[in-house]
């Protein structure tokens, strides 16, 4: 019992730790996808294979793939570790190596240096960091702004000599056999297996890694090259996902089949793959279904030759159909299309098949369980999930069941006029927008008007905030980066009772 428990707790922090590093990837990578979009459309656009053919334009489709991604991924990085200053150091150092990657003449032969900034940004923020440590607080006054701008310059030209004969090499080498692997699957007609991987690991949160860390730079060298990748769309095809809610939606029991069609829309348009985890959580035998679909996908796509022109994030119809190369949209929707229905009919297949079991149970349909083992396997509240709880109405003022109640909006925090509100979250993202989302429309129907209702991440709080909302488990971290703000702690960023308490304070102040 005792090798079973510890087993099983080497596993889970296995997992953790793998989810802490594709949460950091992400987070480096997540707020630069516009960047990626704006590449990938001035390649479909105007490249010779593209839509309005430009070779004056198309002049930019290189250097933005080797420069100004990689660049910004690596300022990202550094910004997260060390500020602004750790920025700084982390664009020098990865300027290194990208120029020791960037081929003979420029950019013939060349690797785009994505993984190369997720590494080499880190650590250079991180030494630096650890430098400042040793001369913080003694330094003479005076000369503060000379040790701290010649300390930066120094060390960072030391970096990038590193990343040019260091670091550069090692992973060009490990970029061109991930390359090679890849092309290998290609050739042998094997790639639709990785479905066997992505579609578990994005159950399990643990799809960053994959593709912000391989995916994604791989995917953009080859549309560099060809102007289209089908690597984009091995984890972003949302079709797995939609075959198996409609699959809910027609032979499910219970919440699992009244939140299913709700779940649809947010999925398969708003691009929120997260939502139909605790499906699958509920059931696992259903990622047989994920992974035929996820593998019918990807064999489409290798069969008519199509993909993306760049990244589509988040996974949409939309972005998917927004980055389509020229040429590729049969493809391209055949692939979401049949993806999405070998799932409906393995999923649909297994359902009907449990249908009497799971009615025995007791508990058909309940996803309570399996949220909030999907938050476990996110490392925290996932904001997005809280549209499937489907509990009995609870009394005027009460919290719904399942619902952890909320204290009242400190008033006393309430120390200035409300003009600017942020929803902050991690990644400043998804869930956060979704939130503000929420609570903009209410300030709006209230009729009131001079206040902003924004989203973003915890890190770029810059003490302009009158008021923060954040998950509870972040306030603490929020309110470190700005103290001075009025902070407002929720479980769920999308029903959350506080958000009345919150316009009623915006109508008091007039």
């Amino acid at each position: 019992m005792t090798t079973t428990s510890e087993s099983a707790g080497k596993t889970r922090g296995l997992r953790t730790g793998v989810q802490k590093v594709g949460t950091f990837l992400s987070g480096m990578v997540m707020p630069n996808i516009a960047a990626f979009i704006a590449w990938g459309l001035i390649t479909a656009l105007f490249i010779p294979e593209g839509y309005l053919p430009n070779e004056q334009i198309s002049s930019m489709v290189a250097p933005m793939l080797y420069f100004l991604l990689p660049l910004l991924i690596a300022s990202t990085g550094g910004r997260i570790i060390h500020g602004a200053r750790g920025s700084v150091v982390a664009t020098i150092a990865t300027t290194g190596v990208i120029m020791s990657s960037i081929g003979d003449p420029m950019f013939d032969g060349g690797s785009p240096m994505f993984l190369g900034a997720m590494v080499m940004a880190p650590l250079a923020a991180w030494l630096m960091k650890q430098l400042d440590r040793l001369w913080d607080g003694k330094v003479k006054a005076g000369f503060e702004m000379l040790v701290n701008n010649f300390s930066a310059g120094i060390f960072g030209a030391i970096m990038a000599v590193v990343g040019f004969f260091a670091v550069g090499p090692v992973i060009r080498t490990i970029t061109d056999w991930l390359g090679a692997g890849v092309n290998a699957l290609l050739d042998a007609g094997l790639l639709p297996l990785a479905s066997i991987i992505v579609e578990p690991a994005k159950v399990l949160f643990l799809n960053n890694a994959i593709n912000h860390g391989v995916l994604t730079p791989l995917a953009s060298s080859q549309a560099a090259e060809q102007g289209r990748s089908l690597l984009y769309l091995v984890e972003a095809n949302p079709g797995p996902g939609l075959g198996m809610l409609i699959a809910f939606t027609v032979f499910g029991l219970g919440a699992a089949r009244a939140t299913a069609p709700g779940a649809i829309v947010i999925q398969f348009l708003g691009g929120i793959h997260e939502i139909y985890f605790p499906y699958v959580l509920a059931k696992p035998v259903l990622l047989l279904g994920l992974i035929a679909g996820g593998a019918t996908g990807i064999a489409t796509n290798v069969i008519f030759g199509s993909g993306l022109s760049g990244a589509a994030s988040p996974g949409s119809i939309i972005a998917v159909l927004t980055m389509t190369a020229p040429g590729s949209h049969l493809g391209v929707i055949l692939s979401v299309v049949l993806s999405a229905l070998v799932s409906f009919l393995v999923c649909g297949a297994i359902l009907a098949a449990s249908r009497k079991r799971d009615l025995a149970s007791g508990n058909a349909g309940d996803l309570s369980a399996a949220v909030a083992a999907t938050s476990a396997n996110k490392g925290k509240e996932s904001s997005v999930l809280g549209t499937l709880n489907t509990s009995a109405a609870a009394p005027a003022g009460a919290p719904a069941a399942g619902v952890v109640a909320e204290p009242a909006v400190d008033r006393a925090e309430a120390h200035r006029r409300v003009e600017k509100v942020i929803f902050a979250c991690d990644a400043g993202m998804g869930s956060s927008a979704m939130g503000a989302s929420v609570l903009r429309n209410m300030v709006t129907k209230a009729g009131i008007e001079g206040v902003s209702v924004t989203n973003a991440a915890i890190a770029n709080l810059d003490g302009t905030a009158d008021l923060i909302v954040t998950q509870r488990e972040l306030t603490d971290r929020a309110r470190q980066k700005d103290p001075t703000a009025q902070h407002v702690s929720v479980d769920n960023f999308m029903n959350s009772p506080r958000y009345t308490e919150i316009v009623e304070q915006l109508r008091a102040q007039g």
